[in-house]
């Protein structure tokens, strides 16, 4: 950012995370909207504090910044917890579903894609932001299409929310130990998100980057076929 500024740069278009809104009141949550008193994971949190520093650069110094926050973002070859999730449940690999009835909102990779380029060539928008994603599902209703999608039965269980954090902490516990991820993505931080989950309203996005989002049926097949190949 600093740089950006000593050199000239016209517009810094800078990538953040709807997760760093935390859970404000208003749901679906919009620009906006003020954020949550708590940021749920450390990624969040990190980035949090990166575009805090991002934000105060261009009150104190005029960094000319844009902000996008995409939402869960879907797609082929998705190396992230949502890839490695959807792999789990192809590969036969998860033994349970969890926090079925919680809602998380997602987009396909992209349509984040032409987001950060058409708010990069827009005139007249330095200080916006810009939410990127607008389909909200819950859990288990991603689960039934990545099963219809691949042709995977689900896991036949459901974890209660208790016993699913028994296991995040002893799985993540053990994965400090043995310095490699927790079995089936069960992080702490990412239990937390899931059972939180965030209801977004992206539309500002369309009205004014121009995108039309892409249904996640697609991404998902997108990812599932990348999978499989």
């Amino acid at each position: 950012m600093e740089c950006a500024l000593e050199t000239g740069i016209k517009k810094v278009v800078h990538i953040s995370t709807a997760g760093v809104y935390g859970k404000p009141k208003e749901v679906p949550f919009t620009e906006e909207s003020s954020f949550g008193p708590i940021q749920y994971s450390e990624y969040f949190k990190s980035k949090y504090e990166g575009e805090h520093i991002a934000w105060e650069l261009c009150e104190k110094k005029g960094l000319p910044l844009v902000v996008i926050y995409p939402v869960c973002v879907l797609g082929a070859g998705d190396t992230k917890a949502s890839g490695r999730y959807i792999q789990d449940i192809i590969n036969r690999k998860l033994p349970a579903t969890i926090f079925n009835d919680r809602f998380f909102t997602f987009v396909y990779v992209k349509d984040v894609a032409q987001a950060i380029v058409n708010a990069l060539e827009k005139d007249n928008n330095i200080g916006e932001k810009y939410l990127v994603g607008n389909y909200r599902y819950n859990w288990g209703e991603i689960n039934k299409m990545i099963s219809e999608i691949s042709g995977v039965p689900l896991p036949k269980f459901s974890l209660p929310e208790s016993i699913t954090f028994m296991n995040a902490f002893l799985l993540t516990g053990l994965a400090n130990l043995i310095k490699k991820p927790p079995l089936w993505g069960m992080a702490i931080d990412q239990m937390k998100v899931m059972k939180v989950g965030f209801s977004v309203d992206g539309s500002k996005a369309e009205r004014e980057l121009g995108i039309t989002y892409t249904p996640i049926s697609f991404a998902l097949k997108e990812a599932i076929n990348s999978f499989n190949n």
